[in-house]
């Protein structure tokens, strides 16, 4: 029955819709991206790839002054790095763009962003996966970030077929074992 309910339903776009909160793109002057996967070699992966895709579209829509990504991991190179070296190939002037490398988990995005985010006037719009905004808007609240939320479908995008339902429930259960951890260890 579970397997029937899962491959078959849309409970994935159900869970990750409560997860990610309003849908109504804010604006404002400063666009926070969190970085998701880099390769070993520094080559953007798969999550930090669709943030900064959405990135550079709400960039392009106009508004924002700055962007500032946040993201470590790698070898080669962060997450933030990948994806600012993304940005500007898209047309992004580099000045705008401001990194936070050092950060390994959602609280450190929230924590290392802050002092960059302190010295920028403006609304702050905070952009990641919408199963991920829930913990992110909250851990960057908690910290004394005041963010308004923006999510992207990433879950609502790859669980609209029977394939893609599958590893979009693992990564709704795992987000939703760190919302816990995140809740009992007080950081959201």
């Amino acid at each position: 029955m579970f397997l029937l309910l899962v491959t078959f339903t849309r409970l994935d776009i159900w869970w990750s819709s409560l997860l990610a909160g309003p849908w109504n793109d804010p604006k404002g002057e400063v666009l926070i991206v969190l970085g998701g996967s880099v390769l070993e070699d520094g080559t953007i992966g798969v999550s930090s790839y669709w943030r900064a895709v959405y990135a550079a579209r709400a960039w392009k829509e106009g508004g924002f002054k700055a962007i500032v990504l946040s993201g470590g991991g790698g070898t080669a190179s962060s997450a933030a790095e990948s994806m600012r070296d993304f940005l500007v190939e898209q047309g992004i002037p580099r000045e705008a763009i401001r990194l936070d490398i050092k950060s390994q988990s959602t609280r450190e995005n929230a924590l290392f962003s802050k002092t960059i985010l302190n010295q920028m006037p403006g609304r702050k719009v905070l952009l990641t996966s919408d199963f991920h905004m829930y913990r992110a808007y909250r851990a960057f609240r908690k910290v004394g970030v005041d963010v308004l939320p923006r999510p992207f479908p990433d879950v609502g995008k790859r669980a609209h077929g029977p394939l893609g339902r599958w590893e979009a429930f693992f990564d709704l259960v795992e987000e939703t074992a760190k919302i816990i951890d995140y809740y009992l260890r007080g950081w959201i």
